[in-house]
Order: structure tokens, then sequence, then C-alpha cells
């Protein structure tokens, strides 16, 4: 796991940008906050406001990410207040703030937008469950949250906006296969029903720190679309909090709050959470861990009691989630993971066909971005067959089958960056053989999502780049059929 997060292939140097305009960016919004006059819960909401701006939004174009950016406070501001005022009068805190889970989850149909905003209400909510915001603290707030909005969004599209040099990453929208509005409507009610079970059992394990419950319930639902999915999620978020409490005994609790020290240590967790979260959910939970550590270290309130406290909310708000996605409405993970690899050979095609049309000198054909699109697609393969390839599985057989099957997709994208390499070069040619090449790899896919079979000829090893790549590649789809149909009973991603 170790070698996983820190040799983990970073090109362009994304991630570390990612993480160093993360401390800047949040490291300002403090600033700004202390320059305004801001008391320190003040401060600590406007670094929150500030993180969740540079973490959540996600949109796949600049603009998308500034209009998203400009609508959090639109969204976060009546949160604020509502959990505010609602803060003496638990019962209907609580409904509403069940209401603000299932609208936060139901929010993921409108895509990387409603993702971001939902999040944005969420944590908002939360924010003020962990300084005990009252109504005549909502002026200052406010005004951090709007300073910290604005700072970071002047670091991340004035001061440093790397994303301008980078091609818009594609956001592959959920196959159809599983029914956007359908998987969000279910999930709003996993949601509902788990951060329910969390809030009731967490307010009877703490009065105080309940709210630790829910916020563990509602991260382990994010990103995560069937009941596999989200049960890994939830062992990963309970590894990385046991984890991340270790440190926070050996440095949080000596340091007793000590402000040069914290802010340091506040500034390498920010870094920790941002670089590892696109490699492990555990490492960046462990940072997170940390991070609220210090934060209570600061607020003068930090002891191992309160440690062992957030590790026993984190594992009721993880039982909350594993019974919601387990007993309602659940959505199975071989639904999910069949329909992203259908999606997956069907990208395969288009960027055979795509560098097919570039060797013949098609104008306008650029197969690098659906290469971009398949390394996307790919990656939620990677997520959905998660549960399979896990240590914990005990069916061996079918985690040697998720395993063969990524093998093989993953020999797929190796062929199909291959060729569009050679695609690229200018003095690169197009021949017959390569039509038919390209025409056998259509009937493969076809055959493959269709569930018929297609014949499979030994072929003599050619010479020319692009030939011998889609050789590969037309092999790696022949391989796919056996892992993809295997006979009932023991299907792929039964879980």
């Amino acid at each position: 796991m170790l070698k996983r997060v820190f040799m983990a292939a970073d090109p362009g140097r994304v991630r570390l940008r990612f993480a160093a305009r993360a401390v800047l960016g949040i490291g300002l919004a403090v600033v700004v906050c202390g320059l305004a006059g801001h008391s320190l819960a003040g401060a600590v909401t406007g670094g929150l406001a500030a993180l969740l701006t540079l973490f959540t939004v996600t949109d796949a174009t600049v603009r998308g990410q500034a209009l998203t950016t400009a609508l959090l406070p639109a969204v976060g501001l009546p949160v604020l207040a509502a959990a505010a005022a609602l803060h003496d009068h638990p019962v209907a805190r609580d409904l509403v703030l069940l209401a603000v889970v299932g609208a936060g989850v139901y929010a993921r149909r409108w895509g990387p937008r409603g993702h971001s905003l939902g999040v944005f209400a969420f944590m908002t909510f939360f924010v003020a469950q962990f300084l005990h915001a009252t109504t005549d603290r909502l002026p200052e707030l406010y005004a951090a949250v709007l300073l910290s909005v604005l700072t970071a969004a002047a670091v991340r599209f004035g001061l440093w906006c790397y994303e301008r040099r980078l091609p818009p990453a594609p956001v592959p929208a959920p196959p159809a296969g599983t029914g956007l509005a359908r998987a969000t409507t279910r999930q709003a009610a996993q949601a509902m029903a788990g951060a329910g079970f969390a809030l009731v059992v967490g307010q009877l394990v703490s009065g105080q720190r309940w709210y630790w419950a829910v916020g563990a319930t509602w991260w382990i639902f994010v990103n995560t679309t069937s009941r596999g999915e989200t049960l890994v999620r939830g062992f990963r978020r309970v590894l990385g909090t046991v984890i991340g409490i270790g440190p926070g005994l050996l440095v949080a609790v000596p340091l007793h709050g000590a402000p040069a020290p914290t802010a340091v240590l506040l500034a390498v967790c920010v870094f920790g959470i941002f670089y590892t979260a696109a490699v492990s959910y555990t490492w960046m939970m462990l940072w997170v861990t940390l991070l609220a550590e210090l934060l209570y270290g600061l607020l003068g309130v930090l002891n191992p009691a309160l440690l062992a406290l957030r590790f026993a909310e984190t594992g009721v708000g993880a039982v909350g989630a594993v019974l919601a996605v387990l007993f309602v409405l659940p959505i199975t993970t071989h639904a999910v993971t069949d329909a992203w690899i259908q999606r997956a050979l069907r990208c395969v095609h288009a960027c055979t066909a795509e560098a097919a049309a570039r060797l013949a000198g098609v104008p306008g054909a650029d197969p690098a971005v659906r290469v971009t699109e398949l390394e996307q697609l790919l990656g939620r393969v990677r997520l959905s067959v998660a549960p399979l390839v896990h240590p914990l599985n005990p069916v061996p057989a079918r985690k040697h089958r998720a395993r063969r099957v990524l093998a093989l997709l993953d020999d797929c994208a190796r062929e199909i960056r291959g060729l569009v390499t050679v695609a690229a070069d200018p003095e690169a040619s197009h021949d017959a053989r390569l039509t038919a090449a390209c025409r056998r790899v259509e009937a493969a896919v076809e055959a493959l999502t269709d569930g018929r079979d297609f014949p499979v000829t030994d072929r003599p090893l050619a010479e020319e780049p692009a030939l011998a790549h889609l050789h590969g590649l037309e092999r790696a789809l022949a391989e796919l059929a056996a892992p993809l149909r295997t006979p009932t009973g023991s299907p792929l991603v039964g879980a």
C-alpha cells in the first residue's frame, strides 16, 4: 500500500500540483480570515470551506469549475443558517440533517456539479455541529465562508490554474444500463437510512460527538455506486481512522494545540489529503483523521478519550452504511461492473476507429481524447471490481477472474496507447490490412458486449507497429471472452 501511494505514476505531476495548490489556497484563506479579525472558529470554518472548494469541484472544464465554485455559497450559507437556528431543537435539527443527506446524494444525477454542491451542503451542516454554531455567530461564519471561497477561487483560477494547460478530462456518465435516475434515488434512500441509524446510535454513544458517525456514513457513500464498493470503502475508512489515531496519540495530543507546530502539521495533513486521495482512500483517511485531531487540539479539547470516541463513532457510521446498502434498495456489484466493462469495451473500439482514421489522413481525427476517456472508464471498472479483488473476499475463483479481466483490459489499453502513438507519427501510413484489423476489433467488441461467439485466428507477427498493436488488441479481446462468460451461478461480480 505504501508503494502504491508514494510510487504511483503522476503524469504531468498533476497530483503534486493539486496538493501544493491546496496548501497555498487553504493557507491564504486562513490568513485572510485572520486579517479580517475572525476568531479561531471563524478561521477553522474558512479553512474547511477553502478545502472543500479546492477538493470537491471536479467539472471537466475550467469554466464549469468556476461556475460550480460560484454556486457553493448559495448552497452552503442557507444550510449553515438552518443548522445554527436549529442548534437548540435537536429533533428538527436531526430531520433537516437527514434531508440534507438525501438531497446531497440525490443531486449526483446532475453530474459533478450536483455532487460538489451536495458535498458542500452536507459539510456546511457538519461544520456547524463541529463548532456548535448558533445564530449569533452567523455573521462571522458567513464572512469566513465567503472570504475563503473567494480566496480559494483566486488561487485556483488566477494564481495557479494549471488546468488551462491540460486537455479537458472527460467525466464518463454512468452507463445507461444502471439508470442514473434510479441509482441516485436508491442511493439517496440508502444514505438517509444509514445516516438515520448513525444519528440514533451515535447519540447513544455520545450526545456531543454524534455527528462523527453521520459524517462517516456520508463519506462512505461518496463516489460509490454498488453495495460492494460501499462495503470496501467502509472498511477502508475504518482502517484509515484506526491508523490515523496512532499519530494523533504520538503527535497531536502532546502538542496541546501549540499554534506554530500545529499550523505546520495542518499544512502537511492538507498536502497528504490531496496527494493521496486519488490513490488510496485509506491513506487519505489517515490524513483526515490527523487533521481533525490537530483542530481539536487547537480548540483545547483533544485527549486520548476523544480519539477513542472518534473510533467508536466511525465504526457506528460504517455499520450504518453497511446495513443500508445491504437491506435498503441494494444495487448489486454485478450490474454496475458489467455496465462499466461494456462502456470500456465500446471505448476500445472508438479509440481504434479514431486511430485508423488518423492513419488514413482523415482531417480532425484525434484518438488522444478517446484514450483519456478510456483511462477514466478503466478507473471506474477498477473501482467497481475492487470488492472482488479485496483481500477479504472469500471466493478465490471470483477474485481470480476479476483480476484476469482487469489484466486483459489493461492489455487492451496498452495496445491502444501504442496504436495512438504510432498514429501520431506524420510518416505513418494506412493500408488495407489496418482497415481489416479495425473491422475485426469492432466485431470482437460487438460480440463481447452482445454475448456472442466470434472467430479467433492466429496471425503472424506483424512488422508494422500499427498492425502489431491491432493484432495484440485482437488477442486480448479474444482472451476476455472466457472470464466474461463464466457459466451461470458464478457471475464475475455477483457480490
